[in-house]
């Protein structure tokens, strides 16, 4: 990659071509599955949850790598496109299950009902145009336990970040491979085309049942700040990221720019030696080091200097 100091600060207009970014920050974003370099035991652990149809409870700091190994798997597999559950403090079961728009349901009501005339509006007719369908909404969870010929691939993001109770809820709608929507339930209609997560494609719910027919592929991650009781544990296959080894970074800089660049094994002993030392960065920012600081013109000098501190300062300082 060419060093080009694009903006200069003096105020003045210039046409501007950016170079080519690099290959995982190209958009729309584009799957990484060739370059993952899975660690030492994870195939096994990726290869024991499909035979055994139990969630990859993946543990490690952030930016270990942990979530990339689901594109892989995807790819390798045919599973189609990766369902992706972001966890926050505020996430509920319900949400990853399916979505609800009451409100958007009352106010279309509203609307034909201001609109109806007559005899329409006397007889009810306007009311057989009342469809729920279009208010609802599978979440990525609900969208992966859909009936399929092949399993789906569902990334669970950070599960220690949720609430004290949704590991467990989340474990016991696992167990018994199927949810119940209870707008449905009551419905006048027993079948209902509801849209995917994924796509605009539709699935005919019936009687307000969903029930798993290919267990998903489901990877969990976590960055252990907190733990998990026995019994979400016991029904996951663990698997917890090993340190990171200058072998280990040499190997995925080699494969995200089809080659280590001439210079990197510095860039990458030197970052090795910062992780063991117990220092916290994250493997993009080795990436992102090696994409700017080498090839063709690299910044030398102080500058070489001031721009790896730049990309390379630990993440748990401000």
């Amino acid at each position: 990659m060419t060093w080009k100091p694009y903006y200069r600060g003096d105020g003045e207009q210039r046409e501007a071509a950016l170079a080519d970014p690099p290959p995982w920050r190209t958009f729309p974003r584009r799957p990484q599955h060739r370059e993952y370099r899975p660690p030492p035991g994870l195939v096994d652990a990726v290869n024991a949850a499909l035979h055994l149809r139990r969630p990859l409870l993946v543990s490690g700091p952030a930016g270990s790598g942990k979530s990339s190994v689901i594109e892989q798997v995807a790819h390798e597999l045919k599973l189609g496109g990766v369902l992706r559950w972001h966890i926050t403090s505020r996430s509920s079961l319900s949400e990853a299950l399916y979505r609800y728009d009451a409100l958007g349901r009352i106010h279309a009501q509203s609307l034909r009902s201001a609109m109806s005339q007559g005899a329409a509006a006397r007889t009810g007719r306007g009311r057989s145009r009342d469809e729920i369908g279009p208010f609802l909404q599978l979440g990525p969870l609900g969208t992966a336990l859909v009936p399929s010929e092949q399993p789906r691939a569902l990334l669970v993001d950070e599960i220690d970040k949720s609430d004290l109770d949704l590991p467990s809820d989340l474990l016991e709608v696992l167990e018994r491979g199927e949810f119940v929507i209870p707008e449905l339930v009551r419905y006048r209609k027993p079948r209902v085309a509801v849209r995917l997560w994924d796509s605009d494609e539709e699935y005919v719910v019936e009687r307000g049942r969903v029930p798993c027919t290919q267990f998903p592929f489901i990877l969990l991650t976590s960055n252990g700040e907190r733990d998990f009781s026995p019994a979400f544990l016991r029904r996951c296959i663990r698997y917890t990221m090993p340190p990171l080894t200058a072998d280990l970074l040499y190997g995925i800089v080699e494969a995200h720019f089809e080659g280590a660049p001439e210079g990197s094994d510095e860039l990458v002993r030197q970052f090795a030696e910062r992780v063991g030392a117990g220092e916290h960065l994250a493997i993009d920012q080795l990436l992102n080091a090696v994409a700017l600081l080498l090839g063709e013109q690299a910044p030398s000098g102080s500058q070489y200097e001031e721009l790896r501190e730049l990309v390379l300062r630990e993440l748990s300082r401000a």
